[in-house]
């Protein structure tokens, strides 16, 4: 086992089905697409699509899409689901593609997934047509660094959020309804100077919180994010 992501395959495909899991149905998806309709882009590249929901999502609004991952049965799964569709084998941090071929690159909950995210941002950026943007959603560094499970009762029986070792950059087991994957926990600042080095300009940011599903779940989400949204611009 590598990462886990050839072993967990079929239980995300399970986990997701074709809403997606709560954050990407109520959280992250509406925010998500609302960014890419205000851009108006002709094709885009979702680095890491996975079983390519977001693919489908962002054909439906008439953009020429490519989603690249390097699991195969997720590939192949986002084959069967859009037979039309250009899903191809490959990773983050070496795009087959030539220099200024999208018009929008976007990386769903997939920095968690890049070893080398240097490389990885690097390699996005290439392929990025100069006014194109680069379109992320990501796990907030304080989710990432958090204690198992993060939230947790004191000695009060006060329910409270824990994290540690936030500045420290590590891959981590972490797992749900079958799925068993690493995770990588970087600082918000690694994400930014990464960005900012390759000569972006960041255009929007958000930590949006859900807009519908289950109260509790809401509730806890108020209280902590998970998510942050960026869209940065290549001059």
């Amino acid at each position: 086992m590598q990462d886990g992501w050839n072993e967990s395959a079929t239980a995300w495909i399970a986990s997701l089905g074709e809403h997606g899991d709560f954050g990407r149905r109520f959280v992250l998806d509406q925010p998500m697409l609302e960014r890419v309709r205000a851009g108006q882009f002709g094709n885009a590249l979702d680095v890491g699509c996975g079983e390519g929901r977001f693919c489908r999502q962002l054909a439906a609004l008439g953009i020429d899409t490519c989603g690249i991952d390097p699991t195969e049965a997720l590939i192949a799964s986002a084959r069967k689901a859009h037979p039309s569709g250009n899903y191809q084998v490959g990773k983050a941090e070496h795009l087959d593609f030539p220099d200024h071929s999208f018009d929008l690159v976007v990386s769903y909950l997939t920095f968690i997934d890049i070893p080398d995210i240097a490389r990885g941002i690097s390699e996005m950026c290439r392929v990025l047509r100069p006014g194109g943007a680069l379109l992320i959603a990501n796990l907030n560094g304080f989710q990432t660094a958090a204690a198992p499970g993060g939230w947790r009762f004191t000695l009060t029986g006060r329910r409270c959020f824990t994290m540690d070792h936030y500045m420290q950059e590590r891959a981590d087991w972490v797992g749900r309804k079958g799925i068993k994957v690493q995770n990588w926990h970087r600082p918000m600042s690694t994400y930014f100077k990464l960005l900012l080095d390759q000569g972006l300009q960041l255009s929007y940011f958000d930590e949006p919180l859900p807009s519908g599903g289950d109260p509790a779940r809401i509730a806890r989400f108020k209280r902590v994010p998970y998510f942050h949204i960026m869209e940065w611009r290549k001059k």
